[in-house]
């Protein structure tokens, strides 16, 4: 299974450069990997296509499921290349000696880079690049990708890939549209053959990290002089209501993920804390958010945790839909599927984590030793201003992993249309 962390990297508006950091430790409750998971047959999984009102795609195109696509929806098939290896599975053997709870280790720890991308070279690469990538190139001189063998490591439980293979048929968007909400899904990305844009943000939205999960987070900002500093630590408790095994479609709240966050540093900050809500459809149930602060000794409601709103604990610099590369709302914006691309993108990270941030955190970006990349298949949303809406970046365009339906990358322009920030996801096994 893959979770998902991001570090942000940008130009701020006076011109300076800057950057974020992202660091996670701690346990994920039931991300646990499963021994022995297999695909089902064609016999097994046909019986889930019963297709139902509004219905996203047909039954006869979702057994493409069991066929050309897995289970997620991913082509299986790798390249033409051998660049990109088919999917096989994924990764589900357990470590031995691998205990619940701990770090796991990097299960690629013995490979070398096949090559790197550089300032020197990069431009023998631009149709497998993201725009932020390029602009780093161009910038700093010791910018590097570090590209290794390609692994698809992407794997679920049986009852993740079944609940999919019913969306695939049943999942729609809500009364007021896909851009404020979807019905009629559970325990599953939604939209495994996405027709358009929103389907494929909805995806990334409620990719699967199992049904609950709980870790300690710190978050480093990168000052123009190289100056690295703790803007908040804390540790996290997440629920899934989305992703409980014993859901059904319609028995949820209205919620997929509610939140619960206590800072223990630095000590400014420490004893704050506060309870986030998100919604599946916006017009029906608002995001929701209560804070504490120690000097009130009450919880007061917060404003919403959503959209262009700064985010305090990277001291303003990013907005809290950039979290997790996108988070929250999807109405702001016109999100547009421009197809799928073979890019070098993040992967296969286990060792990213288990380094210290004095070894992560370079002066002008993340130190490249520490990343690995690696070529895979993502898919391409150009997010352009809504009608009538508002937002600090009025142009986005994500890349979405096509294994985890997680998104690895975000390029942002501002108002003026010149490229702003650049978010990169980390993933790990």
């Amino acid at each position: 299974m893959v979770s998902l962390r991001h570090v942000n990297a940008g130009h701020g508006r006076d011109g300076k450069s800057l950057y974020g950091l992202k660091r996670r430790s701690g346990r994920s409750t039931v991300s646990k990997i499963i021994p022995g998971l297999r695909i089902g047959t064609v016999l097994v999984l046909a019986a889930l296509f019963s297709p139902g009102a509004h219905a996203a795609v047909t039954a006869a195109e979702a057994l493409q499921l069991t066929t050309t696509l897995t289970p997620v929806g991913a082509e299986r098939a790798g390249n033409a290349e051998g660049s990109i290896p088919a999917w096989s599975g994924g990764y589900t053997a357990v470590p031995q000696g691998y205990r619940q709870g701990a770090s796991r280790p990097d299960p690629f720890a013995a490979e070398k880079p096949i090559f790197s991308i550089t300032k020197e070279n990069y431009r023998n690469y631009l149709d497998k690049l993201p725009e932020g990538a390029k602009a780093l190139f161009a910038k700093s001189a010791d910018y590097r990708m570090d590209i290794y063998p390609s692994h698809r490591t992407a794997a679920a439980p049986r009852w993740v890939y079944d609940n999919i293979a019913r969306n695939a048929v049943r999942a729609h968007a809500g009364p007021s549209g896909i851009a404020y909400g979807i019905e009629d899904a559970f325990g599953g990305v939604p939209f495994p053959i996405p027709k358009n844009g929103f389907e494929v943000v909805w995806n990334h939205l409620l990719a699967f990290w199992g049904p609950a999960r709980e870790m300690h987070l710190s978050n480093y900002v990168a000052s123009a002089d190289g100056t690295v500093t703790l803007s908040s630590s804390y540790r996290e408790l997440a629920d899934f209501p989305y992703y409980d095994p014993k859901a059904m479609a319609g028995s949820l709240d209205g919620h997929y993920l509610k939140t619960l966050r206590i800072d223990d540093g630095p000590p400014a900050k420490v004893g704050q804390g506060y309870l986030a809500w998100q919604p599946l459809d916006t017009e029906r149930n608002k995001f929701a958010a209560w804070r504490i602060l120690p000097g009130e000794h009450r919880v007061r409601k917060g404003p919403s945790l959503s959209y262009d709103t700064p985010d305090a604990d990277a001291e303003g610099y990013q907005n809290l839909d950039e979290y997790y590369v996108f988070f929250g709302g999807l109405d702001r914006y016109d999100f547009k599927l421009a197809g799928k691309r073979e890019m070098f993108v993040p992967y296969n990270n286990n060792r990213f984590y288990t380094l210290p941030v004095k070894e992560v955190a370079g002066p002008q970006h993340v130190n490249p030793a520490a990343l690995r990349y690696e070529l895979h298949r993502v898919w391409i949303v150009e997010g352009t201003l809504a009608p009538g809406k508002h937002h600090v970046a009025p142009k986005r365009r994500l890349y979405v992993d096509e294994d985890t339906w997680f998104a690895v990358y975000s390029d942002s322009w501002d108002d003026k249309n010149r490229l702003w920030k650049f978010e990169i996801g980390r993933a790990h096994v």
